[in-house]
């Protein structure tokens, strides 16, 4: 009779106990984790100065000791489903203790407000304007006096456009903004980042792009009617069909695309990097190799805090990833499409690097950074730090000299002979595809290729007769590059404008029986394309002479990659790459986007090779 009383008794408390933490656990959002259980959740609108609200989730963790900081990410895409990161890429740091702060911006999903695409940075001299930078401030000020439980630090961090975010934070930061991770932001929209690569518009992604973020608050994907992509806007013709056909003239960023195809006070306006004067805030700027989106960025946005780090605060991650490959925690197995790089890079990065960095810099624990920069090095598949970046002091910089019979060679040229070019002929009626067909929308339901394109093997197109390629010999020892490569190229065509894509690719060994898959395998590791008419001037276009050589010097980027023994070093160069590119009509008209059908037209495009004009790349090959 004791023993069911007992029984009864463990039964009541038991079920009042049930009853007492199903009160205290926050109501779970549909398609939320069970891990948002763990946090108390609290939905706010925060105001801003100019009166709007943004909605904002705030998750508390329950059993945290002791004031925790707050770690805040701002973002375009919704937050309905932020709960999942923090089981996801935030895991670590939820494990550490932080308190997280989800914000939809202004005039996105159900924030108040009007959205403008990368808004430019407000003038100071109006007292009433403001900008992605006041709405930071604004809602780190509201956070830290109204969130129950915080220490008073704030740090940020986001990926791509949250990283620009992220980056807009640091112009004038808040005092209790104590460290800010911007991962993968765009930098110039216009000279290397999402829209534009020197001059050259990408078209398929500010399309898909543009449409998706600004058909309604909403993200809400353009239909296409073709299962390839590349049929799909080569049958679109000439830019101005776009608006004549489908939008309209209702996305504002395509119209602002047509209206401002020059690198005029528009574009100049949107790049922060020029108020990049001093580094307020600890910084810890985050790069992939293979981002296929905002690489230019982050390493644009390292340099200029860099300039002046006189306090080193400013640090760089560059790794083996693809766009925010590194925050993937669920398909984190150190592999990138048909690549091995024998670890886990990702979560090596988010606990190894980033969670002791925002742990010293928002709660006074571990020890400060030791390395300036931390690079992964593919090839060796090591993790390397350097003292600075580009590490000019550990490397020596050596030329690929362009050669006769599509060879290249650490020797410069000497021949002076009549035929001392390779030539072919660039059709925009049959352009070049960037990646495998069939080429599938950029946010296809189904997956895509997008994320992995600049991993896919080259050898689709290297016997094509509209592109050239030079390649080594079998190396005989190891050629590790860490730092910038360039390209110095000698060209003439016979149109009076050109597209100039150039490519540094590691060849595979065509024997491979560990690997059969990359047997013979052609790997992009650095690439780039330069508009022509910008060589004197971003702002100026002109006219090509047509057959006159003419030398452009095109940033191929930074890597840190060795090409290892056997291998091959191979350069491509072609002058279209579609659709992620737009075609070049080959004729010079000075907007692009207003091009006629007629205006297209076939050239013939000579790189030369010779001791007067010696084609290169130059590559900063290490020291060891």
């Amino acid at each position: 009779m004791k023993r069911r009383n007992r029984l009864f008794l463990f039964a009541v408390v038991a079920a009042a106990l049930g009853s007492f933490f199903a009160i205290r656990s926050p109501a779970q959002k549909p398609g939320e984790p069970a891990a948002a259980a763990e946090f108390d959740v609290r939905d706010v609108m925060i105001p801003v100065r100019d009166g709007i609200k943004l909605h904002t989730t705030v998750y508390s963790p329950r059993r945290a000791a002791g004031p925790l900081p707050i770690i805040l990410t701002r973002t375009p895409y919704g937050i309905a489903g932020a709960a999942q990161s923090l089981r996801g890429r935030y895991k670590e740091l939820a494990d550490d203790g932080y308190v997280f702060a989800f914000q939809d911006i202004r005039g996105r999903y159900t924030s108040e407000g009007e959205f403008v695409m990368m808004r430019p940075v407000r003038d100071r001299a109006d007292p009433k304007s403001i900008d992605e930078a006041t709405d930071a401030y604004d809602t780190v000020d509201w956070l830290i006096k109204n969130v129950p439980g915080n220490n008073g630090r704030v740090g940020m961090l986001g990926v791509s456009y949250d990283g620009w975010l992220t980056a807009m934070a640091m112009l004038q930061p808040h005092p209790a903004l104590r460290a800010v991770s911007p991962q993968a932001p765009p930098a110039d929209m216009w000279l290397g980042d999402d829209f534009f690569h020197n001059g050259a518009f990408r078209l398929s992604y500010g399309f898909e792009y543009s449409t998706r973020m600004e058909t309604s608050r909403r993200q809400e994907q353009f239909e296409f009617d073709r299962h390839d992509t590349f049929d799909w806007y080569l049958d679109l013709g000439p830019l101005a069909n776009v608006n004549a056909r489908y939008l309209k003239g209702g996305i504002p960023t395509w119209n602002d695309f047509v209206s401002h195809p020059a690198y005029d006070d528009f574009w100049k306006r949107q790049t922060l990097v020029p108020f990049l004067t001093a580094v307020r805030v600890p910084t810890l700027v985050v790069a992939g190799w293979w981002d296929q989106e905002d690489f230019f960025g982050p390493l644009r946005i390292y340099a200029a805090l860099e300039a002046h780090d006189d306090a080193r605060r400013n640090f760089l991650v560059v790794g083996p990833w693809n766009h925010g490959g590194w925050n993937r925690a669920g398909n984190d197995d150190g592999r990138l499409g048909d690549f091995d790089f024998g670890s886990p890079t990702g979560k090596h990065f988010r606990a190894e690097i980033q969670a002791p960095w925002f742990a010293f810099y928002l709660k006074d624990k571990g020890a400060p950074p030791t390395a300036e920069a931390i690079t992964f090095e593919t090839g060796t598949n090591l993790w390397r730090s350097w003292e600075a970046w580009p590490p000019a002091a550990r490397t020596s910089t050596k030329n690929l000299y362009f050669r006769a019979g599509r060879k290249i060679s650490f020797d410069a040229p000497t021949e002076t002979g009549k035929k001392d070019w390779d030539s072919y002929l660039s059709d925009p009626d049959h352009p070049v595809p960037y990646r495998h067909r069939p080429v599938q929308p950029t946010y296809f339901p189904g997956g895509s290729g997008w994320s992995t394109w600049l991993l896919e093997d080259q050898r689709f197109i290297d016997r094509r007769p509209d592109v050239l390629s030079w390649e080594t010999g079998p190396l005989e020892q190891d050629v590790t590059v860490a730092g910038k490569v360039e390209a110095n190229l000698f060209a003439s065509t016979t149109g009076s404008d050109s597209d100039w894509v150039i490519k540094l690719i590691d060849v595979y060994p065509e024997k491979m029986p560990q690997d059969w898959k990359l047997a013979g395998r052609q790997l992009m590791v650095s690439n780039e394309v330069f508009r022509a008419r910008y060589r004197k001037s971003f702002e100026r276009p002109e006219p090509i002479p047509p057959n006159e050589v003419v030398p452009y010097v095109i940033d191929l980027h930074s890597q840190n990659y060795c090409f290892k023994r056997g291998h091959r070093i191979m350069v491509q160069v072609q002058s279209t790459w579609f659709p992620i590119i737009d075609r070049n009509p080959q004729t010079f008209v000075p907007n692009i986007f207003e091009a006629k059908a007629e205006d297209f037209r076939a050239a013939t495009q000579r790189i030369y090779r010779s001791a007067k004009y010696p084609s290169r790349v130059a590559v900063p090959v290490v020291i060891r």
